[in-house]
């Protein structure tokens, strides 16, 4: 046995020596090189839950508004005063049986919990009554429905022209008026719904904005909730 210096013995011929850099040592046998195009994918992905969260949360808001509307507005009284808005209330004979018959027809397109059906006079014109007739009932739909009672309107007397959207009031709901004609000639004609009841009137004798505003005044002093 040689006794020189271990250190000073030949290094046989073998294995390379690993060559210890300043770089990390990897442990993982991934390649690198896809790592960039995983990473978006990653954030593609959170983005998406993060919009679908987003949608849920404004479905179930509106679901929630939706619901306490209902709830607010199903439980609703028509109840015709004596006067209202300047008008007076027919109680003759004759205003009763138009009533009367506005009234049934009306119940016979929707059904409806109770309905009514009034004149309205105007003392500085008597030409220009007013037809109320309606009734309460649970909607789910309130535009849809007042819309397909405009529709069987128009089978009655005449096509509805320019049928808008106006202002329904601080009782919400949806109003909307329009123009169609009998045999006094063009009336402007108004209906609003909500989610607990529904009304349309006739308004011989006034443009449909002025009528618009009246009818507003009449729900207001018909309506209770």
């Amino acid at each position: 046995m040689s006794d020189a210096h271990l250190t000073e013995r030949p290094v046989d011929d073998g294995p390379e020596p690993v060559d210890l850099t300043d770089e990390p040592i990897r442990l993982s046998r991934r390649d690198p090189a896809l790592e960039p195009e995983r990473r978006p994918a990653s954030r593609r992905r959170k983005i998406a839950l993060i919009a679908a969260l987003v949608v849920g949360l404004a479905g179930a808001g509106a679901l929630g508004l939706g619901g306490w509307r209902v709830l607010a507005e199903k439980d609703t009284e028509l109840t015709p005063p004596a006067t209202v808005a300047g008008l007076t209330r027919d109680d003759s004979d004759r205003a009763r049986s138009t009533a009367d018959y506005l009234r049934d027809g009306f119940a016979a397109d929707i059904e409806l919990d109770r309905s009514f059906g009034t004149v309205y006079t105007d003392p500085a014109d008597a030409k220009r009554s007013v037809l109320l007739f309606g009734g309460t009932t649970l909607l789910w739909q309130p535009e849809r429905d007042l819309d397909s009672l405009f529709g069987l309107m128009a089978d009655e007397t005449g096509k509805v022209t320019g049928l808008r959207e106006v202002d329904a009031g601080r009782l919400g709901g949806v109003m909307k008026c329009g123009t169609t004609s009998g045999d006094g000639g063009d009336f402007a004609v108004c209906g609003w719904a909500d989610h607990g009841s529904v009304a349309m009137g006739m308004f011989p004798g006034r443009s449909v904005d002025d009528s618009a505003a009246l009818f507003r005044q009449l729900r207001e002093g018909i309506q209770r909730r």
